[in-house]
């Protein structure tokens, strides 16, 4: 069965900034909002499943998708010199896992306070000044 490319991303983007964690969330999220998505997309020939879906993502550079995904962010959210980004950094401490001896991620975010939306996220590789970490 064949699916748009931009049904899967609509899907799989609605459904992660939902909470989904997983193929089989995103699937799940799918089925269960399917009105919801026909609104935007025209998913004809059905849900994808979290095979198609996996399989269509994994193909996708996410270094392209990430470039695309905040032009599209930049295009639909303009900013002015009202807008007070705020920066700050966390630890994600849920991927820490010391039997496989992989630290937990230190990212840096901006955030719009204007659209609450987050506008650039960085990975730094330890804990460490925000302000010296943003390029």
């Amino acid at each position: 069965m064949e699916h748009k490319l931009s049904d899967i991303l609509l899907l799989t983007i609605c459904a992660v900034i939902s909470g989904a964690e997983g193929w089989e969330d995103i699937e799940d999220f799918g089925e269960t909002h399917i009105d919801f998505l026909k609104q935007y997309g025209d998913f004809e020939n059905g849900m994808p499943v979290h095979d198609t879906i996996a399989r269509v993502v994994s193909c996708i550079s996410p270094a392209k998708f990430h470039e695309c995904f905040i032009n599209w962010m930049r295009d639909c959210h303009t900013s002015d010199d009202k807008d007070v980004i705020a920066i700050d950094g966390k630890t994600l401490r849920h991927y820490y896992d010391k039997s496989r001896r992989r630290g937990a991620i230190h990212v840096i975010s901006a955030f719009s306070t204007m659209h609450s939306l987050v506008i650039g996220q960085i990975k730094t590789d330890e804990k460490s000044n925000e302000i010296t970490a943003i390029p």
